[in-house]
């Protein structure tokens, strides 16, 4: 396949559509039909804003807003994320007139750019809200800029912002000149990042509040429930459009007029420094609540509560063939909620159950509901009950509550039921699986979709075709697994794959591997299991993912009830042939990490991950995520190793954003079925991690503390 650079031969406006259209699918697909709109107005870059220039006001909790904006020239797409209620976070995708870099040799220039705010000051009855920010603090310096701004709102309706910006956002009539710093940065660094010699993707931190400094100002009215209008004196010149031929700064006056369309979108037009015109359509959706009522699901079975003297009777102990009738009842009650019996043991006053949740997103629903059921099914001297979850063989957890307890505060807070439980370590305490449960041989064909980000001629490809998934378990422990897929229709074998470098190419042949329309994904035999206190163990020796076979081994240390784990990981791999079936290359690899996860609670959630990487290079990884008790989750990573940002590539470092939306969220029935999706501004070489199924920490930590804490409000729904 030819490798070389071309020339796009699309037209301009083809590539900009193309990149609001596709981009769109990715971050607008998530957002729904709620029941309003964000009061937040988000700039032309995505954040919140003015029209060119941020402000001080920080978007609800949680909400993520996808804009889309085009101008004569310019396309962006943007996805924003209010991470905390003062700290929100942005990834910037633009489509811009490929002159503004033509060393690249593009129709149109592809920029990929992050930034971060943080409020620092909350607004009061005299005191403006007060912010400082980083726009494109890790890019080519396109946007680049940095700015410490004020809003104040003097009327319900209707704010004034007034800040000084550096960077780009000081290149207008700036006022005075803070240190030493270049005025701009995408002509040498865009020669740079084309040639692949590391730039983009660093920071700058000697460049960061440096340089020419102007202020700006703007006001936001809005006018009534529907109509907004805003205006601002702006402190960008758009030099670098402007070098490039396709923008003319006449003024330093914008003008945005913005209607609300409710349910969650918003549409407006602009008028930007007296040259051009522009709409931009806003999407936001909030992970905290649901887009359709919750609680749609038939509602739980009442508990029976035991007559005087009922606890006392034993009769049942003695009675031949009884436990057949019990373990009958159990599962018939837990029928009712689609759960699903894998053993149960049963004394005199205890039972222990051994629960499979396929239905409920969250656990403590799946809990309260099996717990529903064992107190309205066994015998009435059966005071303590134990449920043991069981993900893919593993006892997650031992969950004990006393069925009086149960009998008392069914109509009770869910905190009240919360305070008498008692969580512990499953190990040492699972019953007997029964023999039914093995073997067991499950399959199902799906639709897929593969994706593909970022490459240089097309900012987004896909595969589309089916998935077959099957799946042996022969034992609790043991089970041989696989997938498959047949292409039906995508063009990821059209990118061109990357040969050179200094560095192994792990990960940028990829394209290669998706020529044949049919290929093995993975398929490997497996082993899962909690031999001892805190401690769990994976192995998986085969085709463990679609460019690499191998041996791939994992423990975990992670007590039940502390918001800390510790886990160590190696694997040796090969790469496997292009057509993904059985043949392997000659690359062959030793790679895996010592990790440190912990809960903050609420969950706020980091990840550290220290070793060798894919093409053996040596370094960290940084995971910081937000989950959310419906199972949203939203998060970003950065890795950095010894591989230097010229030999790593245009980027510098790996990095990238993740998100999981559950089906539930959207429907309002309980579902375990979610989408989930790694977007990386570009897929290196370097920091390339193997990708493995059943990594523990995530088959586990549902089950524990924390995340049960999170979700406890849902047990007796």
């Amino acid at each position: 396949m030819n490798i070389s650079k071309r020339k796009s031969g699309r037209p301009l406006r083809q590539h900009l559509m193309g990149t609001i259209a596709t981009v769109g699918c990715l971050i607008g697909a998530s957002a729904h039909a709620g029941d309003g709109s964000s009061e937040t107005n988000y700039t032309i870059w995505g954040t919140p804003g003015l029209i060119t220039l941020p402000d001080a006001y920080a978007a609800p909790d949680a909400e993520a807003a996808s804009t889309f904006t085009y101008m004569d020239g310019t396309a962006t797409a943007a996805l924003t994320f209010q991470f905390t209620d003062r700290i929100s976070a942005t990834f910037r995708f633009a489509g811009v007139n490929g002159d503004i870099n033509p060393y690249q040799g593009q129709d149109t220039y592809f920029d990929r750019s992050f930034d971060v705010r943080y409020r620092i000051l909350d607004e009061g009855r005299y005191l403006p809200s007060v912010a400082i920010g980083l726009q494109d603090f890790a890019g080519t310096g396109l946007y680049s800029g940095e700015y410490v701004v004020a809003s104040k709102t003097i009327s319900p309706g209707f704010s004034l912002t007034g800040g000084i910006g550096f960077g780009r956002l000081g290149s207008y009539n700036p006022v005075t000149t803070i240190g030493d710093r270049p005025s701009r940065l995408i002509s040498e660094l865009g020669r740079r990042a084309y040639q692949f010699s590391g730039t983009g993707g660093n920071f700058n931190f000697s460049n960061y509040f440096r340089g020419d400094v102007a202020p700006f100002a703007g006001v936001n009215w809005a006018i009534n429930d529907k109509w907004r209008l805003v205006a601002e004196y702006s402190s960008d010149a758009f030099d670098a459009e402007e070098d490039a031929g396709f923008f003319k700064n006449r003024t330093p006056i914008n003008l945005s007029l913005g209607y609300d369309l409710g349910r969650d979108s918003q549409i407006s037009a602009y008028f930007l420094n007296g040259d051009k015109f522009g709409v931009q359509a806003t999407f936001t959706i909030n992970p905290k609540h649901p887009g359709m009522n919750t609680g749609i699901e038939e509602a739980p079975l009442p508990i029976r509560k035991r007559a005087p003297g009922e606890a006392d009777l034993l009769g049942w102990t003695e009675t031949e063939g009884v436990e057949k009738t019990i373990r009958k009842n159990i599962q018939n009650g837990l029928d009712y909620d689609d759960l699903q019996m894998a053993g149960l043991e049963v004394s005199a006053h205890e039972a222990t159950l051994l629960l499979k949740n396929s239905r409920f997103d969250y656990e403590p629903q799946a809990i309260g509901r099996a717990a529903r059921a064992m107190a309205n099914q066994l015998p009435y001297s059966i005071e303590t009950f134990h449920i043991i979850p069981v993900v893919n063989g593993i006892a997650t957890s031992r969950i004990t509550f006393k069925r009086t307890d149960l009998e008392n505060l069914q109509f009770n807070t869910s905190k009240a039921i919360h305070d008498q439980m008692v969580l512990s370590d499953a190990a040492g305490h699972v019953p007997r699986f029964d023999k039914d449960q093995f073997p067991d041989f499950s399959w199902g064909f799906s639709p897929y979709m593969q994706p593909g980000y970022f490459d240089v001629h097309r900012p987004f490809r896909a595969d589309f075709g089916l998935r077959l998934r099957s799946a042996l378990q022969l034992s609790k422990n043991f089970k041989i697994a696989g997938s498959a897929t047949y292409r039906l229709v995508g063009d990821l074998s059209k990118s061109d794959p990357d040969l050179g470098g200094v560095v192994p190419p792990v990960r940028t042949l990829g394209p290669l591997f998706f020529d044949d329309p049919f290929g093995i994904e993975s398929l490997g035999l497996y082993y899962l299991g909690h031999p001892l206190k805190n401690i769990y163990v994976r192995a998986g020796v085969g085709y463990l993912e679609n460019m690499y076979g191998g041996v791939s081994g994992e423990v975990l240390w992670k007590p039940v009830n502390s918001p800390l784990a510790l886990g160590v990981e190696v694997a040796r791999v090969k790469q496997r042939d292009f057509d993904r079936l059985f043949g392997f290359r000659d690359y062959e690899a030793t790679t895996g990490h010592v990790s440190a996860y912990y809960d903050f609670g609420n969950g706020y959630f980091v990840e550290l991950d220290v070793g060798q990487y894919l093409a053996e290079d040596r370094g960290a990884t940084l995971l910081l995520q937000r989950t959310f008790d419906n199972g949203w989750v939203i998060g970003g990573f950065a890795t950095k190793t010894n591989i230097s940002a010229e030999d790593f590539g245009e980027g510098s470092f790996d990095k990238g954003i993740m998100f999981t939306m559950p089906l539930g969220f959207a429907s309002g029935k309980p579902s375990r079925t979610s989408f989930s999706e790694v977007i990386r501004p570009l897929q290196r070489n370097g920091g390339a991690k193997l990708g493995v199924r059943d990594r523990l920490y995530g088959q586990v930590q549902e089950y524990h503390r924390t995340s049960l804490d999170n979700e406890y409000g849902r047990f007796w729904r």
